[in-house]
């Protein structure tokens, strides 16, 4: 299949002009299965890199190393940080490998590229007692509170995406075994446990409440008008029932995908167990958390390692 034909079946939004990168967001959109938000942040990284050049009168067939390395002088310039920058590397790299393992140019100029060192942010996470009290913010006896319970009590049980929650189906619970079936990024199908209470919650509004939206999309969360719940109304939710909580901090649908993994880990499970769980393909997305496993085994060591327990008795 030659991905730099029909350019046109992407969004108008992904879309750029230039040939080049046109057929490799269709590459990305085809071949790698990448989402819509995804190729945008593509289609604006090379769009920078084509101002720049623009700007120098230069030309992707003539890009060097040096003017690669050039352009990230002048985003980091610009007041980027490290964290997009590294996101630019990586977009330049992907982009430039595809053009050379295509032939349309005889050299890959990124390859040497590499991103600047980014200090890895501890996620932000709830108590399980902030988790409880929130859980308990939407009002009981409604088709909104049992939809917003519902999806909170999914959130914190599974650890999902957003985009995988608003994306379940139906059929991708199944009541008698306790399972989801999510898909996540690139459409990787993956299974995930639900708790035994989730797992009621869950039951109860599918066979409840669901019906009082008069469903218009096979979506397990509706909203008023029948059609499946965006992002924003999630986010905008989970918001709403942190300050009702009495919770000022900054949560987000995604704090409960790092309060799922952090608790999990404090409760004993392992790192490699979270990775498969959240949906991770490779476990270095997964050790930010290890900040968690590590204080658990200091903790274990201090309780049972012999000589810690003679210090104490001295």
């Amino acid at each position: 299949m030659n991905n730099s034909q029909n350019p046109q079946s992407l969004s108008s939004s992904a879309l750029h002009g230039h040939p080049w990168i046109d057929a490799y967001l269709q590459f990305l959109l085809i071949d790698k299965g990448l989402s819509e938000n995804s190729l945008q942040n593509y289609s604006q990284d090379l769009s920078s890199l084509c101002a720049f050049l623009d700007d120098r009168q230069g030309d992707l067939k003539r890009v060097t190393a040096e003017v690669l390395s050039l352009h990230l002088v002048h985003l980091r310039a610009q007041g980027l940080s490290s964290r997009s920058l590294s996101r630019h590397v990586s977009t330049l790299r992907g982009f430039f490998g595809y053009l050379y393992k295509e032939k349309m140019l005889s050299d890959d100029p990124a390859r040497l590229l590499r991103s600047p060192k980014t200090p890895k942010a501890l996620p932000e996470v709830l108590t399980k007692k902030e988790v409880a009290a929130i859980l308990q913010r939407p009002v009981r006896g409604t088709k909104l509170g049992a939809r917003d319970r519902t999806m909170l009590e999914l959130l914190y049980a599974s650890g999902l995406r957003v985009s995988e929650l608003i994306a379940l189906r139906p059929l991708d619970f199944d009541d008698q075994v306790g399972l989801l079936r999510i898909f996540g990024k690139g459409g990787k199908e993956r299974l995930v446990p639900v708790h035994y209470q989730a797992q009621q919650v869950l039951h109860e509004y599918l066979t409840t409440w669901r019906k009082d939206f008069s469903p218009k999309e096979d979506r397990i969360f509706l909203n008023r008008s029948g059609k499946g719940l965006t992002r924003q109304a999630v986010w905008k939710a989970v918001k709403r029932y942190a300050l009702e909580a009495g919770i000022r901090r900054e949560i987000s649908p995604h704090t409960f995908r790092h309060s799922f993994a952090t608790h999990l880990l404090e409760g004993g499970a392992d790192l490699r167990s979270v990775q498969i769980l959240l949906g991770h393909a490779d476990i270095s997305s997964t050790e930010i958390y290890t900040h968690v496993e590590t204080g658990r085994l200091l903790r274990i060591h201090e309780r049972f390692h012999p000589r810690a327990q003679l210090s104490k008795d001295e």
